[in-house]
């Protein structure tokens, strides 16, 4: 098995991973990031709200208040360099009925405390004149707005493309199976692909963050608990809202919300259930009608004939308590291995905190003395792949011109050309699978969920990578779509 050393080798390609890998793209370091999974950004964080919320939950005080706040700042700063979709939407803590009404002000305390800007309460009338699918039982609501909407792969995906321009190696399809450590110093983590040594470890790795610890003989008490949030998106031809709509919140968080997103489209949850095992993404009956419930308390319009896709996505929840707080993010260099960092039980508000604690992350190894140099030609700037539906005729034609297959069209709902798929195949995080070039282009997204696409998808995907078709998989290892020719004989 291969062995590499670098400087600084992160766990996990989720939002957490990928923004800390671009923070230390900057600096004359070494760094690679270490993924199990085929792709990047296949765990919690593309499987959520997709919300920049704007900090006014969190319990003051909290790692979660501190650095959603200041995370919600940088993402406005960050997006449009990386070309990621964000919308500044604003978002609505809705209340109905008088006593909801009369917890807002203590809500809006708390989020001027946390240091979120521009809150207001809203009447009846003023929030009914926002949002017109609203109950008409609802009495006010709280205004945060400085929340948005965000593509939360196309989020992922900037940030790691953005750092493998500027260096970092990844390490796709390599799962950690052990740890070397040595003097209580954590030397090296073995892995799938090999060895690989390092002088420092951010342990990024999301619901496994709990085991890559115990692994390295760090916090044998932490334990991360699995929740599961399901999910329901409707046609966008169905009913719209122009922002984000919150339940006031309750025992279990934040609330099953209605919401807008980057893609026109409605979508609506999450529930929140506590599950045993990690990898349990199932969308129930159960689910759908407590969300459903939930959702048409605020917008009756929310009907489930509508949906046209469901998902869940499962939060890694920990049990770290700081004193005087409730549950916390746990983000520090660990006080018993050195050469680790913890950046664990990133629940929500996480996706909205990673740009924040990527840039405390450099400050821990800053003051552990490790030399940050910085790079002279260091390059903020990725380029997304072009389109199509979203251009006029005139981008369209000059697009075509200059390769013609942007000008064949393999996805009809959503628009998608030959082109977009091949770029998305030879990207700088190349889509080696349907579900990753679903990702980056939305092919697949639309009304038929596919059934138009996957065989031309399949074909191009064989031909630019030069393999069989029966190679080419849903989601990686382990999903083929196709086992034989159809005429093959069968031994």
């Amino acid at each position: 098995m291969e062995k590499r050393t670098c400087d600084v080798a992160i766990v996990g390609a989720g939002i957490i991973g990928v923004m800390v890998a671009r923070e230390l793209s900057k600096y004359q370091l070494s760094v690679a990031v270490i993924e199990r999974e085929s792709d990047v950004g296949m765990g919690q964080s593309t499987s959520n709200s997709a919300i920049i919320h704007s900090g006014h939950d969190p319990e003051p005080g909290t790692l979660k208040a501190r650095f959603n706040v200041r995370g919600n700042k940088l993402w406005y700063q960050i997006a449009p360099e990386l070309d990621i979709p964000l919308e500044n939407s604003g978002a609505l803590v809705v209340a109905v009925g008088a006593e909801e009404q009369d917890r807002l002000p203590a809500l809006m305390e708390q989020g001027r405390e946390n240091g979120v800007e521009g809150l207001e309460i809203l009447s009846r009338e003023e929030t009914l004149e926002r949002e017109p699918h609203l109950t008409p039982d609802v009495s006010g609501a709280l205004s945060t707005p400085s929340a948005g909407v965000v593509d939360a792969f196309q989020g992922v995906l900037g940030a790691a493309e953005n750092a493998a321009h500027n260096g970092v190696e990844f390490l796709l399809n390599t799962e950690v199976r052990g740890a070397i450590v040595e003097n209580g110093t954590l030397r090296a983590l073995e892995t799938t692909s090999g060895t690989v040594e390092a002088t420092w470890f951010i342990n990024a790795a999301g619901v496994y963050a709990d085991e890559v610890m115990h692994l390295a003989g760090d916090h044998p008490e932490f334990e991360i608990s699995a929740r599961r949030g399901e999910y329901f998106v409707f046609d966008e031809n169905a009913f719209h809202v122009n922002t984000v709509l919150f339940p006031m919140p309750g025992k279990k968080g934040k609330g099953i919300l209605v919401t807008t997103t980057t893609h026109g489209n409605t979508m609506i949850g999450p529930n929140s259930d506590y599950i045993s095992d990690k990898e349990d993404h199932a969308v129930t009956q159960h689910g759908l009608n407590e969300i459903v419930a939930g959702a048409t308390r605020l917008v009756p319009d929310a009907s489930p004939r509508y949906v046209i896709a469901t998902f869940a996505g499962v939060r890694a929840t920990g049990n770290h308590h700081p004193d005087g707080h409730g549950r916390d993010f746990l983000v520090e260099r660990s006080a018993t291995v050195n050469g680790l960092i913890n950046l664990a039980g990133i629940e929500s508000p996480g996706y909205a905190s990673a740009p924040a604690i990527a840039e405390y992350a450099v400050e821990l190894l800053r003051e552990a003395g490790v030399t940050l140099q910085e790079k002279p030609d260091w390059d903020p700037i990725r380029k997304r792949i072009p389109r199509f539906r979203d251009m006029s005729h005139p981008e369209r034609a000059n697009l075509v011109a200059g390769n013609p297959a942007f000008g064949r069209i393999v996805c009809r709902c959503e628009e998608v050309t030959e082109g977009e798929i091949v770029q998305a195949i030879h990207s700088p995080i190349p889509a080696t699978s349907y579900d990753a070039i679903k990702r980056r282009t939305w092919l697949g997204a639309g009304r038929c969920q596919g059934s138009f696409d996957y065989p031309r998808t399949m074909e191009i995907l064989a031909r630019e990578l030069g393999v069989s078709m029966t190679e080419i998989t849903k989601k990686g290892p382990g999903s083929v779509f196709l086992y034989r020719q159809t005429k093959e004989e069968v031994i």
